[in-house]
């Protein structure tokens, strides 16, 4: 099925759970791809691969390796595996946004598929491997694989800064929709599975030498996968400013969730019962004002953690804003900044655990004027 064709008029294919892309002519790519990857000219055709066999099935391999997997899928979709760079995904196909970006002569398209709620990291996270001891460990599912074509040339310098500027944009989506990192207490800056190719136009008469921040191209870039991985995150998972628009899931990277905190709730208060303390914390949740101060407490615990704030300084200004939430807290002995961290999460599960005794249950229709809408929906 042709999904689209590219400004250079090369078509883009969705079959067999493959996206691919069919060059009309001589392409300079780079790519992190196992199959064929780095930087190649000889390339006929790209593919985004969906590993599962089927809907809500695992990842499964054709083959012992995951190279011998992609040569197998490049053969199965009729393209030659020497001449063919290939990435797999958990993503569906379905779910895959392009867009396009112009400026003059210039044109950028973004193909991308991807999901980050189950295997988001932050750079510098515990490794979940090591390739020279061989001592793997499995990885869940969950990648951002972006497709990226130019319709001019480029110097290959200026090919490998645009992937630079690829993978820029893509962590500025993750940064600004707040996704967590599983594997740490910081905010994704994508997955551990993230692969990208990136794609120039080797006949064009014009060949760049500049695909950075000061360049129109670089902002072409920019602008094009920005706003294909943001559309890719919602079609795939909801990942959404409005999702994000809830206290808990500003929280789950710290450890704190409906469950543990309904764990320390009910040794508390006994006798109330779980349905009516998940309504509660639901509309906590959801309160614009709560969003907002809890928004702020954490990003103080993030300055803690990089160093940006001191551990006093941190934590009285984390008090006043428990007790702008509503909240009693204690005076207590100020430890070093790293154990203020676990210090400022316990207070905080304290408050909010406070806050869910005492809150009033409101009506449905209450609720919805508070409902939050994104000003770029």
């Amino acid at each position: 099925m042709l999904i689209d064709t590219l400004p250079i008029k090369d078509p883009v294919h969705k079959y067999q759970k493959c996206i691919v892309v069919l060059f009309t002519g001589k392409r300079r790519v780079l790519s992190t791809c196992q199959l064929n990857g780095g930087y190649q000219e000889g390339l006929t055709a790209v593919f985004n691969n969906d590993i599962k066999p089927g809907e809500g099935m695992e990842c499964r391999l054709l083959a012992p390796t995951y190279e011998e997997h992609l040569k197998l899928t490049a053969e199965s979709l009729g393209l030659d595996p020497c001449t063919s760079a290939g990435m797999s995904t958990a993503a569906n196909m379905d779910h895959a946004a392009i867009r396009t970006e112009r400026c003059g002569a210039l044109a950028v398209t973004a193909v991308v598929t991807g999901g980050i709620d189950v295997n988001g990291g932050r750079v510098g996270d515990p490794a979940s491997w090591d390739e020279l001891e061989d001592a793997s460990v499995p990885v869940k599912a969950g990648t951002i694989n972006i497709m990226l074509f130019m319709n001019t040339d480029l110097t290959p310098g200026a090919l490998a800064r645009a992937m630079v500027t690829c993978t820029e944009a893509k962590t500025a989506v993750l940064q600004e929709l707040l996704a967590p990192s599983r594997y740490s207490m910081g905010i994704a800056t994508g997955s551990g599975t993230d692969s990208t190719i990136v794609v120039c136009n080797a006949e064009s008469e014009i060949c760049l030498t500049d695909a950075g921040k000061h360049s129109k191209l670089g902002e072409l870039v920019g602008r094009a996968v920005k706003a294909a991985v943001r559309e890719a995150l919602y079609r795939e998972t909801g990942l959404s400013p409005e999702s994000q628009h809830h206290v808990m899931k500003r929280l789950d990277r710290f450890g704190i969730t409906e469950e543990t905190l309904w764990e320390e709730f009910r040794k508390k208060i006994p006798g109330t019962g779980r349905a009516d303390f998940s309504e509660r914390l639901y509309q906590i949740g959801r309160d614009g004002e709560m969003v907002a101060a809890v928004s702020l407490y954490v990003h103080l615990l993030d300055q803690l953690l990089w160093g940006m704030l001191s551990a006093g300084e941190a934590h009285e200004l984390g008090r006043k804003l428990l007790v702008m939430m509503g909240a009693a807290t204690e005076s207590r002995t100020e430890p070093e900044a790293q154990d203020m961290v676990t210090q400022m999460i316990r207070e905080l599960k304290e408050a909010l655990n406070d806050l869910a005794a005492s809150w009033k249950i409101r009506t449905e229709p209450d609720l919805q004027a508070d409902c939050f809408r994104s000003p770029q929906n």
